[in-house]
């Protein structure tokens, strides 16, 4: 954070950990002792307030379409301190629910914790996810996050850096969501 700002480059927003849902530096920041990671995660907070208030905090959990382990990460870290003020989430669906499931989990999040919230990583169904993050009340979603196009779901870059046909999707989007 100190690097970026003094060469004039401050992030728009920090993520402290990548799908932490778990945890972090186990055994000691493992969601099983839940007062040890949330000092962790404090303890990123405050190391980019320190430098940046300003700058937005994201926690990141991959729990995109599981509402119950979703309520429990955020209730538990809510009551111990932790401080942020968007939700990341990632959303696989061989491993997170369906797309129902997807939305069902964003809209209760929003509602119980009234927090912004981002699909940072999703490979499956590109206008779904969208639709479904910017279709979220008052304008809370705020974005999603193609993750690995060169390997996972329908690739929209080949192995030599090619895009392909199938990345067009992101211009009806960006027209859709962004102008």
């Amino acid at each position: 954070m100190q690097a970026l700002h003094d060469q004039g480059t401050p992030p728009d927003m920090v993520q402290v950990g990548n799908e932490i849902n778990h945890g972090m530096i186990w055994p000691e920041g493992h969601i099983g002792n839940p007062d040890q990671l949330a000092k962790l995660l404090i303890a990123g907070a405050k190391g980019v307030e320190v430098v940046d208030p300003e700058v937005p905090i994201m926690m990141h959990v991959d729990l995109g379409g599981q509402n119950k382990e979703a309520i429990f990460w955020f209730d538990n870290m809510i009551a111990r301190g932790v401080r942020f003020d968007i939700i990341g989430l990632s959303y696989y669906p061989r491993w997170h629910g369906t797309l129902d499931d997807l939305k069902f989990n964003l809209n209760d999040l929003l509602q119980r914790c009234n927090k912004p919230l981002n699909e940072v990583e999703y490979t499956d169904y590109k206008r779904e996810v969208h639709d479904i993050v910017f279709g979220l009340p008052n304008d809370m979603g705020k974005g999603a996050a193609i993750w690995e196009p060169l390997r996972w779901g329908a690739v929209v870059v080949d192995q030599d850096g090619n895009t392909l046909e199938n990345i067009k999707v992101f211009e009806d989007l960006r027209d859709k969501y962004l102008k």
